[in-house]
């Protein structure tokens, strides 16, 4: 039997019937047997702004990096907005990233995101990616999953598109890899 992988979770989108939330369940569901999903809500952070920081960081934003610090690995959900991530999930990265200790580091990432254009936040998740390297985050690179007319994917809430299905339990299975893959360097290290 496997060791027990932890992760946690940021979804993009506040709307209640998101295509992205919506994906992001499809996703959890999918995870491979003993990996669990932590999803951190954070539509109710303050922008973030250095005057906060000086006063302290904010109580969800320090919950957040601890649940982060104690996950195997992290799950970034975009929908994509003018070409890039919503600003909710980038505000939240802001955030996360003045924190010591850095809490994506040396983390595996899976990312993904879904919209109703036919790229599916190819250009979000490239600007994630790029953002990451800054962070010395570790993004899972296959499968990408950019989830391209979604409108016609879901059905009352679920996933009904069979290729996004194996896509999404296929990059479970990458994450839980990674992350083994992470653990196994870490103690190769020590």
């Amino acid at each position: 039997m496997s060791e027990p992988t932890k992760l946690v979770a940021f979804c993009g989108s506040l709307r209640k019937a998101s295509f992205n939330r919506m994906a992001l369940n499809a996703f959890v569901e999918r995870l491979p047997a003993g990996a669990t999903a932590q999803t951190i809500e954070i539509g109710d952070w303050p922008l973030y702004n250095a005057d906060i920081q000086a006063q302290g960081f904010p109580a969800p934003v320090q919950a957040a990096q601890k649940a982060m610090l104690e996950a195997d690995g992290l799950v970034l959900v975009t929908p994509e907005y003018n070409y890039g991530p919503s600003g909710v999930l980038k505000n939240a990265i802001d955030w996360l990233s003045r924190m010591t200790p850095q809490p994506f580091a040396a983390k595996p990432v899976a990312m993904f995101g879904a919209s109703g254009g036919v790229l599916g936040t190819a250009r979000a998740q490239y600007q994630l990616r790029q953002i990451l390297v800054f962070l010395d985050g570790r993004p899972v690179n296959k499968p990408e999953v950019m989830i391209g007319g979604a409108q016609n994917r879901f059905t009352d809430g679920k996933l009904t598109d069979e290729a996004t299905d194996k896509l999404l339990a296929d990059l479970g299975a990458s994450l839980v890899l990674a992350v083994r893959h992470a653990k196994a360097a870490a103690q190769h290290v020590k």
